[in-house]
């Protein structure tokens, strides 16, 4: 997922600039959120998160294509908000996290579509089953903290679907919804 926008003024004077280099930005955890929804033999939704995430970025505002990340997520720690649910998703016939512990996403390339938002594409691997998946990305908003002015904080959603069924993931298929929607919702300020 490389992240990084800028307003047309800043992407002009970023042009002409000398090329600036991406820094290390990390994530307020506090604020931010991995989440999906499954469909369940079309009469309802079930929705989740995944609790344990981090990730390595590199950001610069004011040049896009500097900018990546490696995320990873913590499998054994989805959240279905049942027990049982989340013990069988865990074991075997779903994400086996056992045997197969992350879920990771690494950056390849930015398309930007707009002033605020890009489509994304990098390397998702579950189960050890890596695959090119495209994202889109939106600009939530860049600046200051309220708080601290001295803090800078961008805001991102990060949206997309994934089809289990091409990771090793097929039990239940297709009663169990194959397409999995996914978004993540995040700030990030400049690592201290």
């Amino acid at each position: 997922m490389r992240l990084a926008f800028a307003a047309p003024a800043a992407l002009a004077a970023a042009l002409l600039a000398a090329p600036a280099l991406a820094q290390p930005w990390a994530i307020d955890k506090s604020h931010a959120t991995v989440s999906f929804s499954v469909d369940h033999l079309g009469f309802s939704l079930t929705r989740g998160i995944f609790r344990e995430f981090d990730a390595v970025i590199d950001f610069d505002p004011e040049n896009m294509e500097a900018a990546s990340v490696s995320f990873t997520i913590d499998a054994a720690s989805i959240d279905t908000f049942w027990e049982a649910r989340d013990n069988h998703i865990k074991g075997a016939d779903f994400l086996d996290v056992g045997t197969y512990p992350e879920i990771r996403f690494v950056s390849k390339a930015v398309r930007l579509t707009g002033d605020d938002t890009a489509e994304v594409t990098g390397d998702v691997t579950i189960k050890d089953v890596t695959r090119e998946e495209t994202f889109t990305a939106t600009l939530r908003r860049i600046g200051p903290s309220p708080f601290n002015p001295e803090l800078t904080i961008a805001g991102f959603v990060v949206e997309g679907e994934l089809d289990r069924t091409e990771y090793g993931v097929s039990y239940g298929a297709p009663a169990i919804g194959t397409v999995i929607p996914l978004r993540l919702d995040l700030e990030i300020s400049p690592a201290k």
